[in-house]
């Protein structure tokens, strides 16, 4: 992205304060930002900090007689390479919807011939309320892009969906948005995700607690980063990332019959929670209830190891990741996994931790332990979808310099 030039538009919320991260961010990769501060913006960031961090005049005012004469509206909603608003508030959304304009970020956005990326920020009651779900579709059908919003605790406490995108997350969507040639590019990845199910009857099924939202951070990450990317998923409840080859399985042999149909890969990251243990003979109608109330009995026989079997395979990926959700001496297990399975590295995580009150399974966020023949990484607490930019930019460092 080297060269390329950003008009950011900065609306009125607490998440403001991202918008600081992306600046400095945008610069370490060459990439020139100007700046449009909200009014309400102004509540949360300063000008002065704004315009310290891009290193250019912070426009503020649609009727300012000197910033109309040194560069009007028109001419500033034409001369980046993309339009970036974050936070973009429920306002902003509304405003370009419903094609109003009466500040300058709005009659910029209507004004501007280049693509409109947006990272919504703002209360979950707002984010579903049918207004803003009208004005997302509406902007989605006209082109508009979008980063989030994420899953996460408000700053008003409340939780939900409405949390602005990690500025790692946005940078990622303004590469693929300048059409930027990522480091993964020419790169297959694939990656599984999620829980399996394996059936007891019609009715019932062992399982475990996975969300899928690591592995489909993961996904997307690497799609960002310019990898092809099938994601094998487990029945989970979340949409998948834009761009990649979703393939749905249930059981974990249906989830191995697709990794080896998959292949080969360059890259290969077992981030789902395979159950262990299968019923030897699944029930054809429902088990029911004894009413001399004996428990029937249910014999369980071990599940195929998808991680063993492909580092093992005669196409085996050139970097092999597995994960190890383990809940007592988590790096000492994870580095006799990576032994025994033969991965390159182990991704461990501790599922008992409670991160802000919740547990990982589930949650935003995550506390990760990278081991590999180097030994181990210890990474702090994060975002899902952080660790999964960090991971990718990883990933590529590593294919480079193996290259």
């Amino acid at each position: 992205m080297r060269g390329k030039s950003i008009l950011l538009i900065i609306g009125g919320g607490i998440a403001a304060y991202k918008s600081l991260e992306l600046i400095r961010r945008l610069a370490e990769r060459g990439v020139r930002s100007r700046a449009i501060l909200t009014k309400a913006g102004a509540e949360f960031v300063t000008p002065l900090s704004v315009s310290a961090l891009t290193g250019q005049k912070i426009f503020q005012d649609l009727f300012s007689l000197t910033d109309e004469s040194e560069m009007g509206h028109i001419e500033l909603s034409r001369a980046a390479d993309l339009v970036v608003v974050a936070p973009a508030t429920a306002d902003l959304m509304g405003k370009l919807a419903g094609g109003l304009a009466n500040d300058l970020a709005s009659t910029t956005l209507l004004a501007t011939d280049k693509k409109i990326l947006m990272a919504p920020a703002m209360n979950v009651r707002m984010w579903e309320s049918p207004a803003v779900r009208r004005s997302f579709e509406i902007l989605k059908k006209d082109g508009v892009l979008f980063a989030g919003p994420n899953d996460g605790e408000m700053a008003c406490g409340e939780f939900g969906t409405g949390r602005m995108a990690e500025p790692l997350e946005v940078i990622a969507a303004i590469e693929a948005a300048l059409g930027a040639e990522g480091p993964l590019a020419g790169v297959r990845a694939l990656v599984t995700a999620g829980p399996t199910r394996e059936p007891v009857d019609p009715v019932r099924f062992l399982a475990n607690h996975s969300s899928g939202k690591q592995g489909y951070a993961i996904a997307e990450a690497l799609v960002r980063a310019g990898a092809e990317t099938t994601l094998i998923s487990g029945p989970v409840a979340i949409a998948p990332p834009d761009g990649v080859k979703l393939m749905r399985v249930t059981t974990a042999r249906e989830m191995l019959a697709a990794c080896e149909a998959s292949l080969p890969a360059d890259v290969l990251v077992m981030a789902a929670a395979v159950a262990d243990w299968r019923p030897d003979i699944a029930a054809n109608s429902k088990i029911k209830k004894s009413t001399d109330r004996v428990v029937p009995l249910i014999k369980l026989v071990e599940n195929p190891d998808i991680l063993a079997t492909l580092t093992q395979h005669a196409r085996r990926p050139r970097l092999v990741i597995g994960f190890a959700a383990e809940t007592d001496d988590v790096v000492e297990n994870a580095i006799a996994k990576r032994a025994r399975k033969g991965a390159d590295w182990i991704i461990a995580n501790d599922v008992s931790a409670n991160l802000n009150g919740e547990s990982v399974m589930g949650s935003d966020r995550n506390r990760v332990h990278l081991v590999s023949a180097a030994g181990t990484e210890d990474w702090p607490e994060m975002s899902k979808a952080e660790v999964g930019s960090r991971l990718a930019a990883r990933i590529a460092a590593t294919l480079k310099g193996a290259a």
